[in-house]
């Protein structure tokens, strides 16, 4: 073939090539995340779907449009706005971040099919049919099982084995934190120790309850998932250190700020797997057919820097157990 014609011939099959991507249809996903936008794992949950989406083959701009909305924690009229705003640009699929995110989409739409990434109790709170067969237009995953929440007072009698009290950092508008308290309560007591409710509020509330339940000694504290822990967690954490109480806490994030352990599921992974189910969606699924599915990894994080500080000493079984350790 003579070089013009090779040259030619390029330059047809790049044309083609162009016109092609030029004629793919562009998806759209709407995105609501119960965090402030500055806050970094909301940044990372986002990072992650996006990353997932991107080995699947979407790219942004190119066949894939991201529609981002923050709906800060525990603020039910930003979170309806916001999903009511994502509805209304017509997505092909909704991503939800948590229970109320979940509840304010399906308010705003009962036709676009909506991946939650991180749900207590979705079957119990009214978001899905069953676990095998959501039905409706809603799918996703699991943040853990209840039974879960057993192991977070045996944490933290394995971690400061004088515990024979345990505050319980609950908050009074999350559903979910009914189950939550009833298996604490049961893990505690067969372990030896006396359970306090101390109510999540606001941060006055949280360093009055904490200071009042930090009187008698041999305490420690339990925080379980909740908007209203989040939303405090600055509190919660300067009170616990302040009154140098070991503390349990259910996600790695709090331990990053300075909390002293948690385990929980690894919510970045939540993310990335949302992400497989909105690809498999986008190419013609149901939701309505996709299995709500449990977590697959849970993470167990220390802070030594904060033991330290309060004087605690972690077990070289723990240390051994744990995902990452923070010095």
């Amino acid at each position: 073939m003579k070089r013009r014609e090779f040259i030619a011939g390029l330059g047809g099959a790049m044309a083609a090539s162009l016109a092609a991507r030029a004629q793919e249809k562009v998806r759209r996903v709407g995105i609501l995340i119960n965090t402030e936008a500055e806050e970094p794992e909301g940044q990372s949950y986002v990072a992650a779907f996006q990353q997932s989406m991107k080995e699947a083959g979407w790219s942004i701009g190119h066949n894939l449009r991201i529609d981002l909305r923050w709906a800060g924690t525990s603020n039910a009229e930003r979170t309806r706005r916001n999903a009511q705003e994502l509805a209304s640009l017509s997505p092909d699929v909704m991503v939800a971040a948590s229970n109320p995110v979940v509840q304010a989409m399906r308010q705003a739409t009962r036709t676009v099919p909506i991946v939650f990434a991180q749900s207590i109790d979705p079957v119990g709170s009214g978001l899905i049919e069953s676990i095998s067969r959501p039905g409706g237009n809603v799918t996703g995953f699991t943040q853990f099982e209840y039974g879960l929440s057993a192991k977070w007072p045996e944490l933290l009698k394995e971690v400061a084995p004088a515990t024979k009290r345990v505050g319980v950092l609950r908050d009074p508008a999350n559903p979910a934190g009914i189950g939550q308290w009833a298996i604490i309560q049961a893990a505690a007591t067969a372990g030896g120790m006396e359970v306090t409710p101390l109510a999540v509020t606001d941060p006055g509330a949280i360093e009055r309850g904490v200071a009042a339940f930090a009187r008698a000694p041999n305490g420690g504290l339990v925080v379980p998932a909740s908007g209203g822990a989040t939303l405090n967690r600055e509190a919660i954490i300067a009170s616990a250190a302040r009154h140098r109480l070991p503390t349990v806490y259910c996600y790695r994030h709090f331990v990053a700020a300075g909390g002293l352990i948690a385990y929980g599921p690894d919510l970045l992974s939540q993310y990335r797997r949302a992400a497989g189910y909105v690809d498999r969606i986008l190419k013609g699924e149901n939701p309505a057919d996709l299995p709500v599915q449990a977590p697959t990894r849970y993470e167990l994080v220390v802070n030594l820097k904060t033991a330290k500080a309060i004087g605690l000493e972690i077990p070289p079984s723990v240390l051994a157990r744990a995902d990452e350790v923070i010095e």
